[in-house]
């Protein structure tokens, strides 16, 4: 980290100020909203009750732009931001704070918090990382091996591997039917010039939004961003998320063998809603429905059955994963069946209450960098949209949802490795 201690002694200053200025009584939703003469939207948020500060970077591209048989490129550059395994501990033991980045389809985002006194270190060390990761031939191949050995390990997991498959019969080639992590074929192909390109096509100032929350004055939080990611350079062009749709799925049922150990599992498949689309927040009601439903048509291992709605920024993926039924024959059309049932008030009103729940667990900076990611009309149209919702939303929902093709695979375990229930 350079200028550490000079920072630090530039953070104790400015916090102090800090107390000089009147705090709002609770976190509002509403942030105070900037953008910087580089085009970077920053989102900062008041929050006296706040015991740390919190910063999210969030690029609005992820692994959907991963060059066709270079797949996990993106989130290798991810995992460029911080390279080093002891900046963890830094944030940890010298800021009070943490570090994690996550990658996926969509976006790359970098969560960091650190106590209040050291908001300025923190900020500064997050703007370096991510502005101008140091990318080098030598950092590229460590990345590169260490990915290799946690995909080593994925693809010997069952339902890692069951999901991908299912992901890739339904969606073929086209993004999401090809693994955000990549695969040791892919992965082993990625070069230092890679990680260059994507750096330079898509971590620009302008295709990123950075959000801050904590007990912290929003005039200072501004002049530290703009001091630290000012002199971020914008992107050539911001590549848009567009690409040629999948073709129709083979629905025939495949059949897949594990390499590793584990239990033998089923997927069924079928395309979602995009996170835009206006009947999103009905299929997330719908999810908790199918899932309770599937439960109830298992005759044994029902606490191992899920539903998944993973919506994107193009249209995304409804996934029931279920173990194999011994002894019992699951038919091929099974989420048909479960979508075909009328929806009943009980278990409109059951799920609704679940996804309220879940939506009540979200931190509200993340529903603004989505807005921003997903094109959303607004966080607060995001945030109320469940609300609004109606059983016949989602009886709607279900129709028009079963009229999408579903493709199906087994996964099965040699004998010698299975794992008895």
């Amino acid at each position: 980290m350079r200028s550490i201690t000079l920072f630090r002694k530039f953070a104790a200053v400015l916090i102090a100020v800090c107390s000089a200025f009147p705090a709002f009584a609770q976190k509002s939703q509403t942030p105070k909203q900037e953008k910087l003469l580089n085009g970077m939207k920053v989102l900062i948020w008041n929050d006296p009750s706040a015991a740390s500060v919190s910063v999210k970077v969030r690029i609005h591209s992820g692994s959907a732009f991963d060059p066709q048989g270079k797949e996990g490129l993106m989130a290798m550059l991810a995992e460029n931001f911080f390279p080093n395994d002891g900046t963890k501990e830094f944030f940890k033991d010298d800021l009070g704070g943490s570090l994690s980045v996550t990658a996926n389809y969509d976006f790359i985002q970098v969560n960091a918090s650190s106590k209040t006194e050291e908001f300025l270190t923190m900020l500064e060390a997050v703007a370096t990382a991510v502005s101008n990761p140091p990318i080098d031939k030598d950092s590229a191949t460590k990345l590169r091996d260490k990915r290799l050995e946690r995909l080593k390990a994925l693809e010997k997991d069952p339902a890692y591997v069951a999901d991908a498959a299912v992901a890739k019969r339904l969606f073929g080639t086209f993004p999401y039917g090809r693994p955000e992590l990549g695969t040791a074929d892919s992965v082993s192909k990625i070069t230092f010039a890679d990680l260059l390109e994507a750096k330079q096509r898509f971590l620009g100032a302008d295709n990123a939004t950075v959000s801050i929350s904590g007990n912290i004055d929003s005039a200072l939080a501004f002049r530290a961003t703009r001091r630290y990611f000012g002199s971020w350079l914008k992107s050539d062009k911001i590549a848009p998320s567009t690409f040629r749709q999948p073709d129709d799925p083979d629905t025939k049922m495949a059949t897949i063998v594990a390499e590793g150990g584990g239990e033998s599992l089923m997927r069924f498949a079928f395309r979602g809603f995009a996170r835009n689309d206006k009947d999103y927040a009905a299929s997330a009601i719908l999810t908790f429905i199918l899932e309770d439903r599937l439960k109830q048509n298992l005759a044994a291992n029902k606490e191992k059955a899920t539903v998944r709605h993973c919506a994107h920024i193009l249209p995304g993926i409804v996934v029931f994963g279920l173990p194999m039924q011994v002894g019992s024959d699951v038919p091929g059309n099974l989420p048909t069946l479960l979508l075909s049932k009328a929806i009943t008030n009980d278990e409109f009103s059951s799920a609704k209450a679940r996804i309220t729940s879940a939506y009540n667990g979200i931190p509200v900076d993340e529903f603004w960098l989505n807005a921003d990611t997903f094109k959303l009309t607004s966080a607060a149209d995001d945030l109320k949209s469940r609300d609004a919702v109606t059983l016949s939303d989602v009886q709607r929902v279900a129709e028009r949802l079963v009229k999408n093709p579903v493709v199906a695979i087994t996964l099965t375990v040699p004998e010698k490795t299975a794992v008895s229930n």
